[in-house]
């Protein structure tokens, strides 16, 4: 006979389960027996509990025994299943690494699961190996070696660690509106335009669209980001030249921050982004006004991830601008509806990346304090 396992959370208990259960990735199977955990503590019977979580009785009875018996941790996790064993030893799993890591056979792109199968079993004793086998080693060891990434390299020396420092400390600062903080970018938009009229959806269809479509040229995107409140700017231009930059400048100063002392912008490296462009665009009279109350903050080359701004102009492409838009006034009656929305809603960037995190990431990039630690 069974016997009844009760199950009383303490306090602590209950709140980290209830944390589980609110927020973040887990496994289903864990998800399931937090709720379990809950409702037996809330006293209620295994049938409904089965019930309401939708697993079997014994998955109910075993999850209260593991508890009961050990602690909420072993509750959680999973027992450990018999299985046949490794076809691979530990020498032959980084030889497998090894190849996948290495350059694919001549006259390969790429390696395949089957080149590497064929590959292990020339390199080893076994007669086969299944490509399933190759695919779930590589997967353990979070390898993809048919995929690649294309990826801009930055180099890090003592230029690239003083301007992301730089940016750093200024996200890390206490807001002051006479000294606001500006992240401002500029992105490209193709205008596209529809060469068959789609297909509106239906219950139990998607909506469609054809294939085809018809490029309208691009537009350009100038975006203003306030590090420390929920506004953000974006301009429409046809074109992204220094004097549209300057413009852009001009009404910071004057439209949207007209009583700060100073406005500090980070902006990346593009040629355009300079004093310089100011006196292209106005009298030297004029640029200068407004560059007194302007100070410029660079991020490192090869890294405007550093730019808030970058993050924002994702949200907008993903919000609103990833679909076919050929008109440019409906573009800028689009983007100007979403930029009221989203600053009427507080939105803001979450940044998390401070300068004590980026010594601790990037050792390497400080050598003297690596020594000295």
């Amino acid at each position: 006979m069974n016997v009844r396992y009760r199950v009383e959370l303490s306090q602590a208990e209950r709140g980290e389960l209830m944390a589980m259960l609110s927020g973040g990735k887990r496994a289903a199977r864990k998800l399931k027996r937090a709720q379990i955990l809950l409702a037996a503590d809330a006293g209620r019977s295994d049938e409904e509990i089965a019930r309401t979580v939708a697993v079997s009785g014994s998955t109910v009875y075993r999850t209260k025994r593991r508890f009961v018996e050990g602690n909420p941790e072993r509750a959680l996790s999973e027992e450990p299943r018999p299985g046949a064993e490794r076809k691979l030893t530990r020498k032959e799993e980084a030889l497998l690494v090894a190849a996948a890591c290495a350059n694919p056979p001549q006259g390969r792109a790429r390696w395949t699961l089957e080149l590497l199968a064929d590959a292990m079993v020339k390199l080893t004793d076994h007669e086969s190996l299944s490509g399933e086998t190759v695919r779930r080693r590589l997967a353990e060891n979070g390898l993809k070696p048919w995929l690649k990434d294309m990826w801009c390299i930055p180099r890090v020396d003592g230029e690239y660690v003083a301007r992301m420092e730089d940016v750093l400390d200024l996200y890390a600062e206490a807001p002051d509106p006479n000294r606001p903080v500006v992240c401002f970018d500029e992105s490209p938009v193709q205008l596209i335009g529809e060469v068959r009229q789609p297909i509106p959806a239906e219950p139990g269809k998607p909506e469609r669209y054809d294939y085809e479509y018809r490029r309208n040229g691009t537009v350009n995107l100038f975006v203003c980001l306030d590090v420390n409140r929920p506004w953000r700017k974006v301009k429409v231009t046809a074109r992204r030249a220094a004097e549209d930059y300057a413009q852009c400048m001009r009404e910071l100063v004057e439209v949207h921050y007209p009583d700060a002392e100073c406005i500090r912008v980070v902006q990346d490296n593009l040629s355009t982004h300079s004093p310089g462009a100011l006196y292209e665009a106005f009298a030297p009279d004029e640029a200068r006004r407004i560059l007194r109350r302007l100070e410029f903050h660079y991020t490192p080359k090869h890294a405007s991830w550093l730019n808030m701004v970058e993050i924002e102009i994702g949200v907008l492409r993903g919000q609103c601008l990833d679909r076919r838009i050929d008109d440019p006034n409906l573009l800028v009656s689009e983007v100007a509806a979403w930029e009221r929305q989203r600053n009427a809603t507080g939105a803001r960037i979450n940044w998390m990346f401070t300068t004590d995190k980026a010594r601790t990431k990037m050792g390497r990039a400080y050598p003297k304090t690596a020594k000295e630690s």
